[in-house]
């Protein structure tokens, strides 16, 4: 896919517990809005400290252009209140220098943390090879084969993260969800323009059907 959208190279995009909060903020938004909310955040309080200290109504009015403003607020002061008590201070700095498994286990421990935002905190701000499983990177996998159709979500972080060869982790990440959102669409893939259609065993079933702008692929019908 690298010729299809270009090589990608993986650069810290900000510190670890900015990267959480902000991954909490983007569960079931737009990054448009998560992105809104997260700048409103900052904005509003000066420090991780004040946000722990606040009340949750403070909060959730702070980020409530990205959505579901009193969950994800209750969750962040969480987050925040265990950091502080297991480190004595609310920051994530030092899990660059853990193994990968250990500090995904460290923040796998927090309030609401899974695979998912656990690993986007190691990929994207420090660039260990953790592989988060969104939905695209969950339904293109599985019409390309890469995992069985019956994988769950939490399956799928492990079988794709030992598939994938680590200095590889950011750009298959990426470039899986572009794929995702530009070609392989969850309800009208657009299979005729895929790069990856020689290989990929839903491509020859709708090719198979017709090009009626649905798909039923030989993954999905497991």
């Amino acid at each position: 896919m690298t010729g299809a959208y270009g090589a990608r190279t993986c650069e810290p995009t900000g510190r670890p517990l900015d990267v959480l909060v902000e991954t909490i903020l983007s569960q079931n938004t737009s990054d448009t809005n998560s992105g809104r909310a997260f700048s409103s955040l900052r904005s509003a309080f000066p420090d991780w400290e004040s946000v722990a200290e606040a009340p949750v109504n403070h909060i959730a009015d702070s980020i409530r252009v990205g959505g579901l403003a009193q969950i994800k607020s209750k969750r962040i002061k969480q987050v925040l209140a265990e950091i502080r008590q297991a480190r004595g201070r609310i920051e994530l700095d030092f899990l660059s220098e853990l193994p990968l498994d250990e500090a995904r286990d460290w923040l796998r421990q927090l309030p609401g943390v899974g695979d998912k935002t656990a690993n986007c905190v190691l990929l994207f701000a420090m660039c260990k090879p953790a592989l988060p499983v969104d939905t695209h990177i969950f339904r293109v996998s599985k019409r390309l084969g890469l995992i069985d159709s019956r994988a769950s979500v939490e399956k799928a972080h492990k079988l794709l993260e030992a598939l994938v060869p680590p200095d590889k982790v950011y750009q298959f990440h990426v470039l899986m969800i572009e794929h995702g959102r530009r070609i392989c669409k969850a309800q009208r893939p657009r299979c005729m323009e895929c790069v990856l259609g020689n290989i990929c065993p839903s491509y020859e079933a709708f090719v198979g059907m017709g090009t009626n702008g649905e798909v039923t692929t030989v993954t999905d019908r497991k």
